[in-house]
């Protein structure tokens, strides 16, 4: 007896109110809005902006002004310290550590208990109704999850609230029942140490019947890798027999779809991607034939977006769901029961489809390349790696870019630091394709590259072997939600990574 194809029957009902997505988007996320404001408005923040007499979004637009990190941190601050009732009424006694960035300056944001209900969690049954629904033959139930997350730790030294990746806090207080069909145990599962933590999953799970995965890509790899090392088995399938999906997110897929493949051959293996960021679960995949994910809008967050070109002006325009046009860059503003109002993750989105709503991510807003008008953008920076690896054989691990502003011959230039998993037939012709692609599928790069007047080539440094990993090390970043900077319009971290380079 298939007993997934029972318990799937369970998700009905939410796939038909999912359903609704296509043709009631506007008046779901309008209900989301005032339900949002009716529960803050006797915090120190919804008394600030006198929540009790906002009658429409457009009361709510013009009251409130577009959030940074830097304008909620004296709040998240004052609610590490113990204060509460100050941005959601109830007590919030966890802060994920954002792997947004890899500077060391960290962000805490607020995770209330019912953003750990109601979005994130949601997120995760969501993420498995729309799975059921497109693999009506799933055995999942049938084995173990085999989640792969970070660690958290006391908030100020205080065991009444903790800090942590947000995946950590997510199995932290996930349903005990839950515990029963994943695994590894909490305990390996929140060590802290990452290369200890890797060794112990693999030797945990190996005789294990996994029939699923959750987690970033890049990391993942690095578990899969070591796992067949330690059974000297040459595919995952011959580990996990019963292996049917991976749900990702954190980094795009792109650059690793080709070393999962050498990895885990068996044509039953579905690849699903999710967007649960620190500051809320926002999208999942509902089509294996398509990219784009469904934007899950009856959850605690209220989305708004600002154009892409409109990112940084003192008063720029900014957009609810249904006034978004397709095929355009906006950066992602977000109302959460968290807390965070009017926030702008930093991440940019585009819209693929309006019925219902579907978008890819293209790339952060500090995360780019225009140093000299090209606005080079981590979509264009995928595709044209895509290309370059299907021309010439390579395969790419990681790879972080960052503009040259002027060498000794005053050339200007975009230089790549490249990890491959496979190197290509000739750095300098994977150079060449990556350079053509880029001026294919972005007009302003080829403008700044005509003639090599304002743009010399790209130039491509290849990376040794751990490169990376050891740039995180040394950043205390190491494994988790963190992530490799891709794009950067400064030097300092194509600089570190050089230098490591060259050590």
């Amino acid at each position: 007896m298939n007993s997934t194809k029972i318990i799937s029957k369970l998700f009905n009902s939410r796939l038909k109110e999912i359903d609704l997505f296509a043709t009631q988007a506007g008046e779901i996320q309008h209900n989301v809005l005032d339900r949002l404001l009716i529960q803050a408005a006797n915090t120190e923040w919804g008394r600030k902006y006198d929540y009790k007499t906002i009658l429409n979004y457009d009361d709510f637009k013009k009251r409130l002004p577009i959030q940074t990190y830097d304008d909620v941190k004296p709040y998240v601050e004052r609610l590490r310290a113990g204060e509460k009732n100050l941005i959601w009424p109830s007590e919030i006694r966890w802060f994920a550590k954002s792997s947004g960035t890899t500077n060391d300056k960290s962000k805490f944001l607020p995770v209330s208990k019912e953003a750990l209900k109601d979005i994130h969690y949601k997120g995760g049954a969501d993420a498995m109704a729309l799975y059921f629904r497109m693999n009506p033959n799933s055995r999942f139930f049938s084995g173990k999850g085999l989640i792969l997350g970070g660690s958290h730790s006391p908030n100020l030294n205080s065991n009444h609230s903790l800090v942590g990746d947000l995946s950590a806090i997510l199995i932290q207080n996930v349903n005990p029942l839950v515990n029963l069909i994943r695994v590894p145990g909490k305990k390996i599962a929140l060590m802290n140490e990452w290369e200890s933590k890797i060794e112990a999953i693999a030797s945990s799970t190996i005789h294990t019947n996994v029939t699923n995965l959750s987690g970033v890509p890049s990391w993942f790899l690095v578990l899969i890798k070591r796992i067949l090392e330690k059974t000297g088995k040459q595919t995952l399938e011959e580990v996990w027999p019963n292996l049917e999906v991976f749900f990702h997110g954190g980094v795009s897929f792109t650059p690793y779809r080709d070393q999962y493949a050498q990895v885990i051959h068996s044509d039953k293996m579905h690849y699903v991607e999710t967007y649960n960021a620190s500051e809320g679960y926002f999208g999942t995949q509902n089509d294996l034939s398509d990219p784009a994910m469904l934007l899950m809008i009856d959850y605690g967050i209220f989305y708004e977006f600002i154009p892409l070109e409109e990112v940084g002006k003192e008063d720029p325009k900014v957009y609810s769901l249904e006034e978004v046009e397709l095929n355009k860059n906006y950066a992602l503003v977000i109302s959460t029961s968290c807390g965070l109002w009017r926030y702008m993750i930093g991440d940019t989105v585009k819209f693929t489809s309006d019925r219902p709503y579907k978008f890819i991510i293209t790339g952060r807003t500090k995360h780019f390349i225009n140093a000299f008008g090209e606005e080079l953008i981590i979509d264009n920076a995928e595709k044209g790696l895509a290309k370059a690896c299907a021309d010439t054989g390579a395969q790419v691990c990681e790879y972080s870019a960052a503009p040259v502003f002027m060498d000794k011959n005053a050339k200007c230039r975009h230089q790549w630091v490249i990890e491959f998993a496979k190197m290509p037939d000739s750095v300098e012709h994977f150079a060449s394709v990556l350079d053509k692609t880029l001026k294919e599928v972005n007009s302003d790069y080829e403008a700044k590259r005509w003639k090599d007047i304002a743009l010399q080539p790209l130039e491509v440094i290849p990376a040794r072997k751990g490169l990376f990993h050891d740039w995180l090390k040394e950043k205390g970043k190491l494994g988790g939600q963190h992530k490799v900077p891709r794009l950067s319009n400064h030097r300092q971290y194509i600089e570190e990574m050089i230098s490591l380079n060259q050590a």
